[in-house]
């Protein structure tokens, strides 16, 4: 496994070793251990999820203002452009973004560490993400900032238009966003 530091304090690239021949591939997409030495953090996940979406659905930016979750994020079909928003405020990258394309093909993992909100916009006909959280689902506590805010300025690479749910139609401006101390 090798892991790559992006311009934004916490937020880490996993990169696997994967071991092909004839028959396929294997690779460790996560080991707890691993992750301790590379991260310095000895991490619980409680929950694993799945989500499958089709060619331009665009999910974000969501977090959770109180039991915050980590998230390690990763795609096993397809491809996703991936959107990490850094959401600290004592952080001297506060409301700078950070993008990557994730896909089955590349086998990239996005460590995004609690206080940052999290969105994708799936490039492939369709993509399947597996993430593992810290803390569990609460809605009571989630917050969503509206994925097309021209403060924080995100390029999505959209053909078209995006296909958004309600809830996050309906999400807030980064000027009217909750944020982590």
């Amino acid at each position: 496994m090798r892991v790559s530091q992006t311009d934004i304090a916490d937020l880490l690239i996993f990169e696997p070793k994967v071991l092909s021949d004839e028959r396929g591939f294997f690779f460790e997409s996560y080991n707890r251990r691993q992750f301790f030495n590379l991260t310095g953090r000895d991490i619980e996940f409680v929950q694993d999820n799945r989500s499958q979406s089709v060619k331009n659905v665009l999910r974000g930016l969501h977090y959770q203002i109180q039991h915050p979750q980590g998230k390690l994020v990763c795609v096993v079909q397809g491809a996703v452009f991936d959107v990490a928003v850094d959401v600290r405020r004592s952080s001297p990258t506060f409301g700078r973004h950070f993008t990557l394309e994730l896909s089955a093909e590349n086998k990239r993992a996005l460590w995004v560490p609690e206080g940052f909100a999290h969105g994708f916009l799936v490039l492939s006909d369709t993509a399947e993400l597996h993430y593992k959280t810290t803390d569990y689902w609460a809605p009571e506590f989630e917050r969503s900032i509206i994925w097309n805010d021209p403060v924080i300025d995100i390029q999505w690479p959209i053909q078209g238009d995006p296909i958004i749910s309600t809830k996050d139609q309906k999400a807030e401006p980064w000027a009217r966003a909750e944020y982590f101390v």
